[in-house]
């Protein structure tokens, strides 16, 4: 009640509305989103191991055992590869081990695959550890975005939810410095220490609430969330919310939610959703992040391409904060049409470059240029193509058909990585490296106008409003609507 004096013999009496109490973030938020993003870490340095890697891994006065160009394409191939089938994987085990524990059923593998590559006496062994690995990050790309979605309140979850990304990038630009110091068996070795952290301090932090009310043990629930929440928080009502929403989600389950894919109103937002990771991968992104070393080498640049690959690697760190601020201040379209062209102009002028050094051009006095070049194609990537495609996957998405559809299109993206990967050396050997930038740069002007027609700006709508534009009905939104996957710019 609040009393307004309006003279000395009169008053007025009127009620305000109590101010929504502000959100505190917890310490064990906190935890909880460092835990996942310390595995993050690990994912974002097993994807640019090859990079300085394979340098190293080919100099036969270093290694003792052969590493060909083919064999090495499979080296850098085979992770993404076994990323795929990690993501499919993935989707059952959180749902029948959990998400605590299948983040920790990937610990262990993590180090007995880095231990494998940094003991090998073999090509062979160096590949079974790339595809155990990889299997790792295949799943924890998908479990680590799901716990922290489901642990960490909607009201510090954007800022929660960037220390994922962050740490994935912390852990490419730890590889690309290390990798200037170490030979590909001693950066093995750092990548085994890695997951001991992440290990321990998973072992500290609860299963998510939404996983023991979907195996009907709410005490477990309702313990784990007090112990996110703080002591004296309040959870019951949290806690009613999050069964009303699993009631809610058995009722609309539908038993055939691949079959309901091939629906026409399903269909249109699923092909969007495997357009955008189709043009993310096919710029050439991971082919960039996998032999950046490798390139800078062949382009005779004037700075050493150890050095190189460290500044791409600070330029893709900091791009995250930027990309963070953008996203909801200038929209999903406008980010994706300046992350195309900045990737198209970068792509041609890499092409040019190479082309004229093939053709024995001196490019000696532009020997500045493919870094200049590649800061702003990763600057470009990672403001738009990079997170977004994840953003809106979950944005377009209809929410009966969002588990079954995200596994599609995430598989999808694996498959394009593996074969962008692997693929990368037999083009540069059969069109050239010029050929090879200007076939990615071609591909992005394709990427332009497929965002410029069929892609919808989803900035500042509701998931009802967009599902009623693109399939017109409405549904109720989803209580993990708003969980962004990890995206680690590759």
């Amino acid at each position: 009640m609040v009393k307004i004096l309006m003279r000395a013999d009169t008053h007025v009496s009127f009620t305000v509305p109590a101010e929504e109490p502000v959100a505190k973030c917890t310490v064990s938020q906190v935890l909880a989103a460092l835990s996942v993003s310390l595995g993050s870490m690990v994912v974002g340095f097993s994807s640019a191991y090859t990079s300085p890697a394979l340098v190293s891994m080919q100099n036969r006065n270093i290694t003792s055992f052969e590493v060909t160009d083919q064999s090495g394409s499979w080296v850098g191939g085979i992770m993404p590869l076994a990323g795929l089938a990690g993501g499919i994987l993935g989707g059952p085990m959180i749902e029948y081990l959990g998400r605590k524990n299948t983040i920790l059923a990937t610990a262990t593998p993590f180090i007995i695959s880095w231990l494998l590559i940094g003991c090998a006496t073999h090509v062979a062994m160096v590949l079974v550890g790339r595809a155990m690995s990889g299997l790792c990050v295949g799943i924890a790309s998908l479990s680590l975005p799901v716990y922290l979605g489901e642990t960490v309140q909607p009201e510090v979850r954007g800022t929660l939810g960037l220390l994922p990304t962050a740490f994935g990038n912390i852990g490419i630009l730890l590889c690309f410095v290390a990798g200037n110091y170490l030979d590909w068996s001693g950066l093995a070795f750092l990548g085994a220490a890695l997951p001991v952290p992440f290990l321990l301090l998973m072992f500290l932090i609860p299963e998510t609430p939404r996983w023991y009310v979907s195996r009907n043990r709410e005490d477990r629930a309702r313990k784990a969330l007090q112990w996110l929440r703080g002591r004296k928080a309040d959870v019951e009502p949290e806690l009613k919310g999050i069964a009303k929403s699993h009631q809610e989600a058995e009722r609309h389950a539908s038993k055939s939610a691949m079959l309901d894919l091939l629906k026409k109103s399903n269909l249109k937002p699923l092909l969007i959703s495997l357009g955008l990771m189709f043009f993310q991968q096919l710029s050439g992104i991971n082919a960039v992040i996998f032999y950046t070393v490798t390139i800078f080498k062949s382009a005779g640049s004037t700075i050493d391409e150890n050095i190189c690959t460290i500044i791409v690697g600070c330029v893709n760190f900091i791009a995250t904060f930027i990309a963070t601020v953008l996203i909801d201040r200038l929209g999903r379209k406008i980010l994706l049409y300046i992350s195309d062209v900045a990737m198209i102009i970068t792509l041609m002028t890499l092409g040019t470059f190479f082309y004229m050094k093939n053709n024995g051009d001196d490019v000696s006095h532009i020997g500045w240029l493919p870094l200049a070049a590649f800061v702003v194609f990763v600057l470009g990537f990672s403001l738009g193509f990079g997170p977004i495609p994840w953003l809106m996957m979950g944005e377009i998405l209809p929410g009966k058909i969002r588990g079954s559809a995200a596994s599609v299109a995430t598989a999808f993206n694996w498959s394009c990585t593996f074969v962008v990967t692997k693929t990368f050396a037999d083009i540069t050997a059969a069109i050239g490296n010029h050929g090879a930038f200007w076939m990615f740069g071609s591909v992005c002007i394709i990427g332009l106008l497929f965002v410029i027609m069929y892609v919808p700006e989803t900035q500042g709508k509701s998931l009802e409003d967009i599902e009623r534009k693109m399939m017109g009905r409405v549904r109720r939104m989803s209580s993990v609507a708003n969980i962004k996957p990890l995206s680690f710019n590759m």
